[in-house]
């Protein structure tokens, strides 16, 4: 019989394999040049073979495209910088961040934090720090470095454990990643990698970014129950025997909202409202500019609204965020706006190198055919094992799970999985935007329980402010629960949402091709 111990034993000797394993992996921008090169050597050595796949977009068997040869080397280093500037993620996410960048470096989004937690009773404070949490994915990094270190002086100050404020905020940040009511810059960077991979099959497939939507929304309510029951039922009372050693005299403490502060928020965010409202008005009217002049509807992908998701993003935090950085005085002069959004901009210079490796990759990989042929080989097999949909999918959510424990970067790793997972499910009649969905749980729910995500030191060093014999273990074996009950529940909620019939997001489907 198995003991405690050796189980604990055997999990630790797992996660330190994946420590090592993801240590030596190399950076992911360097991931795509290799996978370039391998792409270039593999289409050579493939060109001159014949194969029985039909391609469904001429109806031939499929035939692999040399990238070595001189016409290819050719078009590969006369497209290169519109191969780059033309890459569908990345207009999309700098356009949404430069927004953000405002309304975070104003303090609007910092002081709603703040008026959210601040204001919620004990017996709710769980709940609210994961709310607060899956909120915060739309201003980047803040859930990191703000509310995550804020829920554990909250809950110490409540006479709770600090640490299992520190878990139940992180989990709602990391863990419940693509949770969220609030489209965010993460929508729009998954549907322009899912574009792209269905396009290898139907080059004319268009993805809304936002084909996620309802399900992220109704996710969130999953995410926050869940995630209550776990802090509430198994952290907390885990941690009744863990003394709180550190010196809490230096802990951050939880500043007082000005009124002035206050006020700018309130403004900022009924101007905000009232611009949504306006904007409803606008969409109203069957002959609305906003709706498809062939068919007067909006949820078209010819309605200019459908077109205009994005620069609303932008519009939807950089409108109020000027108003409030201008109001409470952290923007004294126009050039102190500007100054927020090329910090935002600073904030993605990694994400534009990496993208630059990563859309010379994805254009060589549908240029080759390969994608194509994987896909179609792919489903073939699959088809061969007969499996149902549900199972397909749920092998693509623990695939996608294992994976993120080696490579932390969302977009890159749905980069690297896109251009395979979404043409081949889309043989199998499943839709894009449920491949989607699939990949966005098993991304998030690991994330919590892996030391090579960015931030997990930092947690670490959060902890340590209250335990000061808080390692990477001690936090491993805090989120564990929060991952596994994440990982399987969430899979079983999509699934069960999947069986209802419940739409997933806006021009949303299940099936391919759309009935």
């Amino acid at each position: 019989m198995t003991t405690t111990t050796e189980k604990q034993g055997a999990i630790a000797r797992f996660l330190n394999f994946i420590e090592r394993v993801g240590n030596k992996l190399p950076d992911p921008a360097i991931i795509f040049l290799f996978a370039l090169v391998s792409i270039w050597i593999l289409s050579w050595a493939l060109s001159g073979m014949s194969f029985s796949a039909i391609d469904p977009r001429t109806g031939e068997a499929i035939q692999i495209n040399n990238m070595l040869s001189g016409d290819a080397l050719a078009n590969f280093l006369s497209t290169m910088v519109t191969t780059f500037t033309g890459f569908a993620p990345l207009g999309v996410v700098l356009v949404a961040m430069l927004g953000v960048g405002v309304a975070e470096h104003s303090g609007y989004i910092n002081t709603g934090i703040k008026l959210m937690l601040k204001r919620t009773p004990k017996a709710l404070l769980t709940p609210v720090v994961i709310l607060v949490g899956i909120v915060s994915h739309t201003a980047t990094d803040a859930g990191y470095v703000l509310v995550i270190p804020l829920a554990g002086v909250i809950f110490y100050t409540m006479g709770r454990h600090p640490l299992a404020g520190i878990a139940a905020a992180f989990a709602g940040v990391s863990g419940g990643f693509s949770a969220n009511f609030i489209p965010s810059g993460i929508d729009p960077l998954l549907q322009g990698f899912t574009q792209t991979g269905a396009q290898i099959i139907q080059p004319a497939m268009e993805v809304n970014p936002l084909n996620n939507y309802f399900f992220t929304s109704i996710s969130s309510i999953f995410i926050i129950l869940v995630g209550w029951y776990i802090t509430d039922k198994i952290i907390e009372p885990r941690l009744q025997k863990t003394a709180v050693d550190g010196d809490t005299d230096d802990l951050p403490k939880f500043d007082e909202i000005t009124s002035k502060e206050k006020k700018s928020f309130y403004l900022a965010s009924f101007v905000m409202l009232l611009g949504l409202a306006l904007l409803v008005l606008v969409l109203y009217p069957d002959d609305s500019p906003f709706r498809n002049s062939a068919n007067g509807k909006l949820a078209d992908f010819g309605a200019p609204i459908m077109q205009s998701i994005v620069p609303l993003i932008f519009l939807l935090f950089w409108i109020p965020g000027m108003i409030y950085g201008f109001t409470v005085g952290t923007f004294k002069k126009t050039k102190d706006m500007i100054d927020a959004m090329s910090k935002a901009m600073g904030g993605m210079a990694y994400y534009m190198v990496m993208i630059f490796f990563c859309a010379l990759f994805v254009a060589a990989f549908a240029k080759s055919n390969l994608g194509a042929l994987m896909a179609i080989e792919g489903a073939q097999a699959l088809k061969a094992l007969a499996l149902p949909s549900a199972v397909t999918i749920v092998g693509i959510v623990f695939l996608t799970a294992f994976v993120n424990l080696f490579v932390g970067s969302a977009s890159g790793k749905w980069a690297l999985l896109a251009p395979i997972f979404v043409p081949m499910l889309m043989q199998l009649g499943i839709s894009p935007d449920l491949t989607q969905a699939a990949y966005r749980i098993g991304d998030s729910s690991s994330n919590i329980i892996t030391p090579l995500m960015p931030y997990f030191p930092l947690v670490v060093v959060y902890c340590q402010k209250y335990v000061k014999g808080t390692g990477i273990g001690t936090l491993i074996s805090l989120m564990l629960p929060f991952s596994i009950v994440f990982l399987v529940g969430w899979t079983l909620f999509l699934l069960a949402y999947w069986g209802l019939g419940i739409p997933l997001g806006i021009q949303a489907s299940y099936i391919y091709p759309a009935g």
